[in-house]
């Protein structure tokens, strides 16, 4: 979410967070699990940035939005299209755009996991505060490691393999 040109040079551990993101659409393209996309304002922030950007071609949508929360209806319409349960969030600013997706998406009865391995903000503490008031409400925190092993279930098979590579980078 988010991941865009103006806004990632005052992100905090922007480069650390770039690959973390990446290593997480990786693992998702693997896997097959459906990416779904947003970015804020285009206009003024800006494309998601490479090499994130390159890495989303089967990405099941990517919409502009202008609220800070990235279920925007067509968001939530093709979630409910692909009967998702589960949602994984990633990006930026975590106690932003992140969070107020995160509280939607449990308003709205979906399962939710924040990657904390692979969200940011600009300042550290906005970081710190976005992701405990998320646990608070009941979003699991997870690692880009520990969901692709989650999704994967088991070591030795065909779908262990192909995240070997992302796992191995981490």
């Amino acid at each position: 979410m988010d991941m865009q040109e103006k806004l990632l040079p005052q992100i905090h551990e922007k480069d650390r967070l770039i690959e973390q993101v990446g290593r997480m659409v990786d693992g998702a393209n693997a896997l097959d699990v459906a990416l779904l996309v947003t970015e804020q304002y285009r206009k003024g922030l800006g494309e998601t940035v490479e090499p994130i950007k390159s890495k989303l071609a089967a990405a099941k949508c990517n919409h502009e939005k202008m609220l800070f929360s990235a279920l925007i209806p067509e968001v939530l319409a093709k979630l409910r299209e692909l009967e998702v349960t589960q949602v994984v969030v990633c990006g930026i600013e975590t106690h932003i755009c992140v969070l107020q997706t995160c509280m939607d998406l449990i308003e709205k009865g979906f399962e939710t996991a924040v990657v904390v391995d692979a969200v940011s903000s600009r300042r550290p503490l906005d970081k710190e505060v976005g992701l405990m008031r998320m646990q608070q409400i009941g979003i699991v925190p997870v690692t880009v490691e520990s969901i692709l092993l989650e999704w994967v279930k088991e070591a030795g098979t065909a779908s262990f393999k192909s995240i070997l590579p992302v796992i191995k980078g981490l």
